[in-house]
């Protein structure tokens, strides 16, 4: 009989302790939010190009498509055997448009008689050596063309400068945050979260047109300046306040 009681009681007394930690805790009193300030920044960087790419072109007109065909192939061969002799390797030439245009002459009441044929081949260079630029043209216009278009100077690199415009828009964030948070009597803290506003703008290539004589004698020295460009970075950060 006392060994019953005994059991007994040493399971009631499991249950209670059991019950005991199963019961239901208490909700947490929810965390006050921080306070935060928003500010952006922008930041810029200035690289130099090294690269440039330019377009030249060779137009003839002959009384047949054959004659004005013939012409400009000859032409067109000559200037791009002087751009590989001035150091253009293959791969920086391409053909970018050929086109057969018969000239016409529209008489008053009467169909268009055909007096000929112009016939147009335009070159596109892209060269990674700035240096290369004067001389490649120079030898261009020394081989016969007569049409230009398109100098640009361009980073090949489009991430170059990136990262040094992305620090100074950082800088730029928290300098604006630091003074608000000093105009409202408080001190700045972290940083909380930080988004890119805008993509680092691309360099902008600087197009330079050329006039050019259907002559190439005469013609002197190419000057070529480069110059540099921006790249800009704009960002958004949430401080926190203390």
């Amino acid at each position: 009989m006392r060994t019953f009681l005994w059991g007994a009681s040493f399971t009631f007394a499991l249950t209670v302790a059991g019950a005991a930690q199963m019961a239901p805790r208490e909700p947490m009193p929810p965390q006050p939010l921080p306070e935060t300030i928003s500010v952006s920044g922008t930041g810029r960087a200035t690289v130099i190009p090294d690269r440039f790419t330019f377009t030249v072109g060779v137009q003839t007109v002959g009384e047949s498509v054959d004659a004005a065909v013939n012409e400009n192939n000859s032409k067109v061969a000559a200037v791009i055997a002087a751009l590989k002799k001035a150091g253009a390797a293959d791969k920086d030439i391409r053909t970018s448009n050929f086109s057969i245009y018969p000239q016409q002459d529209y008489g008053q009441g009467k169909l268009p008689r055909i007096l000929g044929y112009q016939v147009s081949n335009n070159i596109h260079v892209r060269r990674d050596n700035i240096g290369e630029v004067g001389r490649l043209l120079q030898a261009a216009l020394n081989a016969g063309v007569n049409q230009s278009s398109g100098l640009q100077f361009e980073v090949s690199d489009p991430a170059k400068g990136r990262d040094q415009a992305m620090r100074a828009a950082y800088d730029d964030a928290r300098s604006k945050a630091v003074l608000l948070a000093q105009a409202a009597g408080r001190t700045l803290g972290r940083a909380i979260t930080i988004s890119e506003g805008a993509q680092p703008a691309p360099p902008y290539p600087y197009p330079r047109a050329m006039a050019m004589k259907a002559e190439a004698a005469g013609i002197s020295a190419v000057p070529v300046e480069s110059g540099s460009q921006e790249v800009s970075s704009t960002i958004s950060v949430i401080f926190e306040m203390r």
